[in-house]
Parts: C-alpha cells; sequence; structure tokens
C-alpha cells in the first residue's frame, strides 16, 4: 500500500489543473485556425481580424508554455502561406 505523500497529492491536483488548461487552450488555437482558414476559403473581409486573433492566441500559449516557439512559428508560417497563396490567386 502506498503512503499519501501531501507534496504528491499536490503535484497531482496541480497536474490536472494545468491539462484542463492547457486542452482548453489548444481547442480555442485550433477553432481561430479553421476560422482563418474557412474566412480564406469564403473569401471573407474577416481575413485580416481572424489572422491576427489566432497568431494572439498561438503567442499567448507560448508565453504560458503550453506550445513550444516552434511550433506557434510554424503555425503561424503556414496560414500565412495559405493567405499569401489565396492573394495570389485573387490577384492573378
Amino acid at each position: 500500500m502506498a503512503k499519501r505523500i501531501k507534496s504528491g497529492l499536490k503535484r497531482v491536483e496541480v497536474a490536472e489543473r494545468n491539462r484542463q488548461r492547457n486542452v482548453m487552450v489548444k481547442s480555442a488555437i485550433k477553432t481561430a485556425t479553421k476560422k482563418v482558414i474557412e474566412s480564406i476559403e469564403d473569401k471573407s473581409e474577416t481575413v485580416q481580424t481572424d489572422l491576427v486573433a489566432a497568431i494572439s492566441k498561438l503567442d499567448k500559449a507560448v508565453s504560458k508554455g503550453i506550445l513550444h516557439k516552434n511550433t506557434v512559428a510554424r503555425r503561424k508560417s503556414r496560414l500565412m502561406k495559405k493567405i499569401n497563396n489565396a492573394q495570389a490567386e485573387v490577384s492573378a
């Protein structure tokens, strides 16, 4: 039978709290990213505002230690690439 060490119990509680926060933030990032992609496909005028919101959420995730900075850089780069390709198709 394992002992119930107070610091160990606290670590379990803190880890669960952090996990729930991480899930919430990652879900918000996915939603914001999908919103940008949808507005690109619909050729909507809200592309820039959606992009700013998505980038803001990504940057906050880095500052809180939820995502690695290179992961966020890659995701932002991919979003910008999609926007630039869509604008190039429109102007061509």
